[in-house]
């Protein structure tokens, strides 16, 4: 019998809004399998151009390439013009965002609270 056990996983733990900014929760694995889930989430919040965007990975137990690459997509859609934010990242996706260079070039915060306070625009 196949593993049904991923059918049932949803990366997007949930949206909130606070003033200005929309905050995206993800959760679990972040891979192939679910990165148009996370895809369609990020895009659609984009399309509302939020002040901030910010992407809560405090409760990501992995993150792949595919997925990064959905988070440079993100950040691409909302250009200069609105801050694009992640927060909260754990050891293993931290270091997945240093591996792949991606700290250098994306606003990375300790706290989803540190983001919606820091003065990136």
């Amino acid at each position: 019998m196949a593993d049904d056990s991923k059918l049932n996983d949803h990366p997007v733990g949930g949206i909130e809004r606070r003033g200005g900014a929309v905050i995206v929760h993800l959760v679990g694995e972040l891979d192939l399998y679910n990165a148009p889930e996370v895809r369609s989430a990020l895009l659609e919040v984009c399309a509302e151009a939020p002040e901030r965007l910010v992407v809560d990975l405090g409760e990501v137990d992995f993150v792949d390439s595919t997925a990064l690459g959905v988070l440079i997509e993100a950040r691409t859609k909302l250009a200069n013009r609105r801050a694009f934010l992640l927060a909260s990242p754990g050891l293993e996706t931290h270091r997945a965002l240093q591996i792949s260079g991606l700290d250098q070039h994306l606003s990375v915060h300790e706290t989803v609270d540190a983001a919606l306070a820091s003065s990136v625009s």
